[in-house]
């Protein structure tokens, strides 16, 4: 199983996510994500025998707990690229309120899932939503520039889980499916 950490945007947020994007579609060798799986990816586990889910998911409750984190709301906005804008391989749009959160959260399953063998990551964790990933450079100047003068706001929506997710992957794109919700402290 293909597995990651998330937390998920809502529905209501799909539109606006898209709204994005089409402001990026004159910008060759741009793959836009799929708006209505847009999530903040807390850790990327990869590839999980079957076997190890249970325990795993008793980690990630763990980690959640120890995360001490009650619900909160994130609102979601800016533009950002890794690993720069010299070379972009991934657009993104970030966090203005949430992302102490999102990294306490992080921190926290980093903790356990690394404990549990998984690999630790090697860049420092940035709360973000991955809009497109950069397929050539055809259209970098007009990604930069976007950048550079955008500062968009997304919306805003209130965080009460993080859900252990199922990618599989399909000729049309990555399918998501929810193997496990954690819900946060009340």
């Amino acid at each position: 199983m293909r597995l990651f950490v998330s937390v998920d945007l809502p529905d209501d947020l799909a539109e606006p996510v898209a709204d994005l994007q089409d402001e990026f579609s004159d910008a060759s060798g741009l793959d836009v994500t799929d708006p209505e799986q847009a999530h903040v990816t807390l850790k990327f586990l990869g590839d999980v025998d079957g076997e190890r889910v249970p325990d795993l998911e008793s980690e990630l409750e763990g980690a959640v707990a120890d995360a001490g984190v009650d619900p909160f709301t994130v609102r979601y906005g800016g533009l950002g690229v890794f690993p720069s804008l010299e070379y972009i391989s991934v657009v993104w749009f970030g966090t203005e309120t949430g992302g102490d959160e999102l990294t306490a959260l992080h921190e926290a399953i980093e903790e356990r899932t690394t404990e549990m063998g998984f690999e630790a990551e090697s860049h420092e964790f940035t709360p973000h939503v991955t809009l497109a990933r950069m397929e050539h450079a055809g259209g970098k100047e007009l990604v930069q520039e976007l950048v550079r003068e955008r500062d968009p706001t997304i919306g805003e929506t209130r965080v009460e889980a993080v859900r252990l997710t199922e990618s599989t992957l399909t000729d049309e794109g990555p399918v998501y499916s929810t193997v496990a919700r954690f819900p946060l402290d009340e």
